[in-house]
């Protein structure tokens, strides 16, 4: 079934993403009422009525097209955390985050995107990461390769001699021991950032524009697209103890994805670097 899915044209797909995005969320982009944005987990996380109902479109919308899938969305998972069930079972899964960047959302920043994908028995299939405010959208299909908005891209290699531009997890969102973690990369060579949408600083390492990420969570849901995003434009990843991320959890944090495997060893090196012994 999965297989005959993927074999096929998966312009279905795309549009799905793209009538959700049109119907629940740009048209709320910048008219939010204060009682349209609710607060999770803190004064940073932050959900909206147009991420709720954008994860109830998809669900419809995908399900349908794949009769038998599931789907874990970020926000299905957050009021029934048994959700994240389905990454271990027999179906295809849809893998949804309606919103990434719901802050950036909030903000009326158009950096933000939809993110979906499709895994089965662990792996991640085929990838859709739209920017609905930037008209953005990449497609990554394992071994069919990368494109954005149907040109083929490549992550190439940094550039030698500049310092490389690494986005990482934003301090806000960290605890102290992942500020540490992260601290490793304030090193010479290196110029690391705090990230935006996930979605789009793995779009950036996908397409050249950033050098690489390091992140210090693993929700499935802000990682599965770019992850395929990203090696299907020729880059690579690893967690901090040299093996594929997970779908389903349980990695070696912090993890990274880079424009060529050499830079994702030298971050990881560096990650493995006690605090106390990196040069500033």
């Amino acid at each position: 079934m999965i297989e005959q899915f993927l074999a096929g044209d998966l312009s279905d797909v795309e549009e799905a993403v793209r009538k959700a995005a049109a119907a629940e969320i740009m048209p709320r982009f910048r008219q939010l009422a204060d009682h349209e944005i609710v607060e999770k987990n803190g004064p940073h996380d932050l959900v909206t009525v147009a991420d709720r109902l954008a994860e109830e479109h998809l669900t419809a919308s995908l399900t349908a097209l794949l009769p038998g899938s599931a789907v874990v969305g970020e926000e299905a998972v957050h009021a029934d955390p048994a959700v994240l069930g389905a990454l271990g079972g027999d179906a295809p899964v849809w893998i949804v985050d309606p919103v990434d960047g719901t802050r950036q959302f909030v903000h009326g920043d158009p950096g933000f995107a939809t993110l979906v994908s499709l895994a089965h028995h662990g792996e991640v299939l085929a990838s859709w990461t739209l920017a609905p405010a930037l008209d953005l959208m990449a497609v990554a299909r394992r071994g069919g390769g990368a494109v954005l908005n149907g040109e083929p891209i490549r992550a190439g290699h940094p550039e030698p001699g500049r310092d490389l531009e690494v986005a990482i997890s934003h301090y806000d969102f960290t605890t102290d021991d992942e500020k540490r973690a992260l601290s490793v990369l304030r090193t010479p060579g290196v110029a690391p950032r705090p990230c935006g949408s996930a979605g789009l600083e793995y779009l950036n390492v996908a397409r050249g524009l950033a050098d690489a990420v390091a992140f210090t969570w693993e929700n499935v849901w802000d990682h599965a697209a770019g992850l395929l995003l990203v090696a299907e434009a020729g880059g690579a990843s690893a967690t901090l103890t040299g093996d594929s991320f997970r779908i389903t959890g349980g990695n070696a944090l912090p993890f990274t994805a880079a424009r060529d495997a050499a830079t994702v060893r030298h971050i990881l090196s560096l990650l493995a670097t006690p605090a106390d012994r990196v040069a500033g």
